[in-house]
């Protein structure tokens, strides 16, 4: 499980976030996400602890908190949704493309 954090500056660093929940138990893994076309910070991340405990501890003191003016949005993450397959899919009805349509 891993811990969501939102609201980020987008000045924010890895070893920055870490040193903060590092206060509240291990941190296995800070993850910042980047946009792919402009490799800027999308301003959340998501945090591995170490124990759910530590996660618990954390959440509980951060969420809300200010940090690098701003107030931080900090809880349990939630899984990654499936977003559907490839282009078109399979989700039956009309639309997508068809190469055979004539107009």
């Amino acid at each position: 499980m891993s811990i969501y954090v939102g609201n980020l500056s987008y000045e924010v660093t890895q070893d920055a976030l870490s040193a903060v929940f590092a206060e509240y138990g291990s941190v296995k893994r800070v993850q910042l996400p980047t946009d792919r076309e402009t490799g800027r910070l999308r301003g959340f991340a998501f945090v591995e602890m170490g124990t759910e405990a530590e996660e618990t501890a954390a959440i509980e003191a951060l969420d809300g908190a200010e940090w690098m003016g701003r107030d931080l949005k900090v809880n349990k993450a939630k899984p990654k949704e499936d977003r559907g397959g490839s282009f078109g899919g399979n989700r039956g009805g009309g639309g997508g493309y068809n190469r055979n349509n004539r107009y």
